[in-house]
């Protein structure tokens, strides 16, 4: 059935003089390109009619190296050898800090199930087997769910920092910065960071010059800017695969002081060991914005298993002093990355369920994910297929339908709660089975942020 005429997109303005023709609807802007000489289009977005010209139709298809760009088939063994991505990722794979699919979790799951094809798997439920499900997570949780208890902590540091804020010039989002002064708080609470910020650290400078920060998911890297600036931490590494404006970095570099080093590579390809700069140093792991299996590839990072001389199983915590990670997108978990499959298969939860339990947890932060064109992206990850919207097939409205339709928007809503909260457990005791002392908490109240599950642990050694 289509959509009515009044959620149509409105018509493209007019290109400017001189750009491609070529609008780009989630950019909301025309290609900044330069059309070619015989067309309105530049080489990348011509159409695959004829040209201008009058030349026979030529078909474009997608880089095989980097499928965000098209190429004209004629042109493409031609195009893949010189494909700047494929310089970038030969320059990545030399450095000694890659390795491929170090924090993988060990499984093979190629590129994860999509949101449309948990959905899809869902709805082969029949309606006792659903019934069946639900009532199987709400026993799980009941069993092995941890009592979250709340913990909106912002130290004396971050709110002398938080309200000299007018008079910087680092953009001020009061949402994400109250998130970043509590992780900030809670870390300080749980000892990982000296109380009474800058003025007390200076006092054991030369023990706290030798603390590093590795922040993951790093994009512009704020909540290492409030940590360095509150904390006079001077060794700075960000993790972030992907490439952002406005970043931390330049106000960082301004300060002589500081260290600071950015990695653009995938975390589940990141051997901390290899990072030569890191090494002797002892450093504390943090994140904001970790989605769905980010935080497993992330733990798993930080305390990747090794074998001592004597062949005694290790975990990588001789450098780590604690991390402090909020998990987020849940809905974006993959069984083969999940860090304690062992915890979740003990309680009868199999592959299937767990996918099922990670589209449930959207419901959490969006109560109403019955219908057909629903979207559970609800953060944006660079993680999630964008084409994931077109794979979705077109399911008449079925028993399935009809029976998520009649549960009670609030009662979806609490099932994805304790979804994310089984999942958040399991990561829970997988730190604490690595001899850390680790702690869940509910960082933020639900009104600034529904994602406020933070993992705290500091090493005991």
């Amino acid at each position: 059935m289509g959509r009515a005429p009044a959620n149509r997109e409105p018509s493209p303005p007019p290109p400017p003089p001189g750009r491609c023709n070529f609008w780009l609807p989630n950019k909301r802007r025309h290609c900044a390109n330069s059309p070619l000489p015989t067309s309105h289009y530049c080489g990348n977005h011509l159409p695959d009619s004829a040209s201008d010209a009058g030349a026979l139709s030529r078909r474009r298809v997608p880089c095989p190296v980097d499928p965000s760009h098209t190429v004209l088939e004629e042109n493409l063994e031609a195009h893949v050898s010189k494909c700047p991505l494929k310089k970038q990722t030969a320059a990545l794979a030399a450095q000694p800090f890659y390795s491929k699919g170090i924090n993988s979790g060990g499984g093979e799951g190629g590129g994860g199930v999509t949101s449309a094809a948990k959905r899809a798997a869902v709805h082969k439920l029949t309606e006792d087997e659903l019934h069946a499900l639900i009532e199987k997570i709400k026993s799980v949780h009941a069993t092995a769910a941890v009592a979250m208890r709340d913990s909106y902590l912002v130290a004396d540091a971050c709110d002398n920092w938080m309200r000299n804020q007018v008079d910087r010039k680092v953009p001020y989002q009061e949402k994400h910065v109250t998130q970043q002064a509590s992780i900030i708080g809670n870390m300080e609470a749980f000892g990982l960071l000296q109380k009474g910020g800058v003025e007390e650290v200076a006092e054991e400078n030369a023990a706290e010059n030798a603390l590093a920060v590795v922040e993951f998911g790093a994009g512009r890297g704020y909540l290492t800017q409030m940590l360095t600036d509150c904390y006079g931490i001077r060794n700075v590494f960000f993790v972030e695969r992907r490439s952002y404006k406005l970043k931390a970095d330049r106000s960082l570099r301004q300060n002589e002081g500081i260290t600071l080093k950015r990695l653009r590579i995938d975390i589940e390809d990141l051997n901390l060991q290899g990072v030569e700069a890191l090494s002797g140093l002892q450093y504390l792991a943090i994140g904001k914005h970790l989605c769905g299996p980010a935080t497993d590839m992330t733990m798993m990072c930080c305390l990747h298993e090794q074998y001592n001389q004597t062949q005694e199983k290790e975990y990588g915590k001789h450098n780590l002093c604690g991390l402090a990670l909020a998990t987020c997108c849940h809905h974006l978990c993959q069984w083969h990355h999940y860090a304690n499959k062992t915890f979740l298969s003990g309680l009868g939860i199999t592959e299937e369920d767990f996918h099922a339990m990670t589209w449930f947890s959207s419901w959490a932060v969006d109560g109403d994910h019955s219908s057909q064109d629903s979207s559970l992206e609800v953060e944006d990850s660079s993680r999630e297929d964008r084409s994931e919207k077109a794979e979705k097939s077109d399911v008449e409205v079925s028993g399935i339908d009809r029976l998520i339709r009649s549960i009670p928007s609030w009662e979806r809503a609490a099932l994805g709660f304790m979804c994310k909260d089984i999942i958040d457990a399991g990561r829970l005791l997988w730190l604490r089975e690595k001899g850390l002392n680790a702690d869940l908490v509910s960082y933020v109240p639900s009104n600034v942020s529904p994602e406020n599950h933070l993992l705290i642990a500091k090493c005991t050694s």
